[in-house]
């Protein structure tokens, strides 16, 4: 690692949290000579690239920010340097620099500093609010702001599996939402279809990935995760409130899907091109009695395929009075076999908004998973 590299480290780590980008800038034109120095975000609607200080919106797919937001690899024109900020898969969006170098060392060392821009606004952005309030284009709702506050990110990479999730409608989204852990040897991912409006249905949804989480993280096996969850929602409401979620636990080694379907949305597996709903034992939704009895099922991944779950509000989805429909998700879901997670994630979710002819208005959840296979 190169000294302007481990300069431009130690200043993230001394800045002030709200000052990350002025900090490594002065590191940058000590070391490079580069004096314009902005980071953009990505908002929440995956749609536009937001300045953090001064300047305009990017929305323009072909603008060089967006294929190094899409490719994840640098761009470079005309003395401009354009490099994806992203932890672990998480793309938070893209470091704008010039003037700089057509060099292959500096640009790869601003590509390490770019990443580890991300990793630290990742780390302060729990104590300041100035990264997150730049990444909106308008106000969220109440209910949207708990739901997005309640995610472990937007997009997980690991060797053996990546996987990405979005909400709709971002800026109002109610009780749609997702979840996810790994510990190296399994990947656990919940996905709820959330009922009722506004802040109410965020709070049902809370509730339940707390206590989806408190029971993960206490060893429990999938269908205790299950029961837990449905009884601490069936204790403060008693049958009047319940939601819908889709379990899954994948061995990372085996390739081997635990699932328990509480009333879940749909799974939809591609492999090899072709499209297929995973047939699921459909068991009640949480909350809805006392002391449900959760079963788990299994099924075997092969390497390479993928694993889509989407709630009821993407193929229900109405534009000119016609739904977007089964036909129409397995058609496109096809042709996001090349993409990465993300990409294939926002290109769904895009073409949702065309059929709309606008956001959508029915809450909706949005999740892929690929295996890779066992890795050494």
């Amino acid at each position: 690692m190169s000294e302007p590299v481990n300069r431009a480290r130690r200043a993230l780590n001394e800045t002030p949290a709200d000052r990350l980008v002025g900090g490594i800038g002065d590191v940058l034109a000590q070391s490079y000579g580069i004096t314009d120095v902005e980071l953009y975000q990505v908002d929440y609607r995956l749609a536009e690239l937001l300045p953090l200080t001064d300047g305009h919106s990017i929305t323009n797919p072909g603008h060089p920010a967006w294929r190094a937001f899409d490719h994840q690899s640098p761009i470079l024109t005309d003395g401009t340097a354009w490099f994806p900020v992203t932890m672990r898969g998480e793309r938070r969006g893209v470091l704008c620099l010039s003037p700089v170098p057509d060099d292959r060392d500096v640009v790869a060392d601003l590509a390490d500093i770019a990443t580890a821009l991300a990793h630290e606004v990742a780390a302060v952005s729990a104590g300041t609010d100035v990264y997150l309030a730049a990444r909106r284009t308008q106000r969220l709702t109440l209910a949207a702001e708990m739901q997005w506050d309640l995610l472990p990110g937007r997009s997980r990479i690991r060797p053996s599996f990546s996987l990405a999730g979005q909400l709709e409608p971002a800026y109002a989204v109610r009780g749609d939402s997702f979840d996810w852990s790994d510990d190296g040897e399994r990947v656990w991912l919940s996905t709820i279809n959330g009922t009722g409006e506004g802040v109410a249905a965020s709070l049902l949804t809370s509730l339940a990935t707390h206590a989806l989480r408190n029971a993960r993280r206490a060893g429990l096996s999938l269908a205790d995760q299950a029961a837990l969850a449905d009884q601490a929602i069936y204790d403060l409401y008693r049958g009047e409130q319940h939601l819908s979620a889709l379990l899954m636990e994948l061995d990372l080694r085996s390739g081997m899907m635990t699932v328990v379907d509480a009333g879940s949305p749909r799974l939809v597996l591609l492999r090899d091109g072709d499209v297929t709903e995973q047939p699921l034992e459909a068991q009640f939704p949480l909350g809805m009695f006392e002391a449900t009895d959760y079963h788990e099922q299994k099924f075997p991944l092969e390497r390479g395929d993928r694993v889509f779950v989407v709630s009821d509000g993407v193929v229900e989805a109405t534009g000119q009075d016609v739904r977007y429909g089964e036909t129409a998700l397995d058609r496109f879901l096809r042709r996001t076999g090349p993409m990465a997670p993300l990409d294939a994630v926002r290109s769904l979710i895009g073409d949702l908004r065309a059929f709309v002819a606008g956001d959508l208005v029915d809450d909706a959840v949005v999740v892929c998973l690929d295996w890779t296979g066992p890795q050494p």
